[in-house]
């Protein structure tokens, strides 16, 4: 183990490969590796760079008994047990804001995407049938439908501005109600959809929100509503929606998350009114260098004595 204490756990590209490298941390590909360490090793662990999807709980931090940061890559922590390190003093910071451009973006991309079908019309086009003299069907209008935003965080302010361009009518659902321009607070997430064409899934993934878009939510969305998901796979219930879309209580969806990702449900493919993507919100050069930055910096801030600078605990 190197002299600085540090491991950097999971698949890391090049560029943040050798920054790792350059504040001397030992990397490892998964956390079973690193817990395969000898326990020497494992004690002498100070900081841990965190880019998994794998769970640590008390038992995991246990194993390094002098952890003092556990620094995720992502805004999303919902696969570490925040409650069992705060109570072994070990820090846990996340990488927010500097993501929420991508994962904005997406959502307006995807939710076009479905609205238009782009998809289908690209292969009409690639097929020949268009040059053939088969006109396209015609499809929706986004611009100006009502829409939902179910969780107005950072993420979900960005959509909501993005969309608001777009002339929508924008309701929100929090916990309280928010400073916006204008916008319409519901008190619960199935007032919210029943008041929309289009509802939007930006909150935090973790217990409190798990199966938050039930079948209730579902079913007040209605036959003409569209729902997408850029939070967690675990926010919506898969069942319950796959259900709504083969039975046509639903008319579309547009996903990036997945409850059993990279593996997901067969019958998503099956389903011609949904556009899937693979959970790459956050997914460009620029955005995914800026989080491994942000990530070290915490590590590089926690060695120094000095104050986290994205600290969720």
């Amino acid at each position: 183990m190197a002299d600085t204490g540090i491991i950097a756990i999971g698949s890391y590209n090049d560029n943040d490969a050798d920054a790792l490298d350059e504040i001397g941390a030992v990397r490892v590909p998964s956390l079973a590796d690193a817990l395969a360490l000898p326990e020497a090793e494992r004690a002498t662990v100070k900081a841990i760079a965190y880019k998994s999807g794998a769970s640590i709980d008390g038992e995991v931090l246990d194993a390094f008994p002098a952890l003092g940061l556990l620094s995720n890559f992502g805004v999303g922590y919902d696969a570490i047990d925040v409650a069992a390190a705060t109570a072994r003093d070990v820090a846990v910071t996340n990488t927010p804001d500097v993501l929420n451009d991508d994962v904005a973006d997406l959502a307006v991309g995807m939710l076009l995407m479905q609205m238009r079908r782009m998809r289908q019309a690209d292969a009409h086009v690639r097929s020949g049938m268009w040059a053939e003299g088969q006109p396209f069907p015609l499809n929706r209008k986004m611009s100006g439908a009502r829409v939902g935003i179910l969780g107005l965080g950072r993420i979900g302010f960005e959509i909501a501005n993005r969309l608001a361009a777009f002339k929508m009518d924008v309701h929100y659902w929090s916990r309280s109600s928010k400073e916006t321009p204008a916008w319409t607070w519901h008190d619960s997430p199935s007032a919210l959809a029943e008041a929309v064409d289009l509802l939007v899934v930006a909150v935090v993934g973790g217990p409190e929100t798990e199966n938050i878009v039930s079948k209730e939510v579902l079913d007040a969305l209605g036959a003409d509503g569209v729902l997408v998901n850029i939070s967690r796979g675990s926010t919506v219930d898969e069942a319950a929606l796959l259900d709504a879309l083969e039975g046509g209580r639903l008319a579309g969806a547009a996903l990036d998350v997945f409850e059993n990702e990279p593996k997901i449900d067969p019958r998503f493919a099956a389903l011609e009114e949904v556009v899937l993507q693979p959970h790459q919100g956050s997914a460009t050069h620029t955005t995914r260098a800026a989080m491994g930055c942000l990530q070290r910096a915490n590590i590089e801030a926690f060695l120094k004595g000095d104050t986290l600078l994205t600290r969720v605990n």
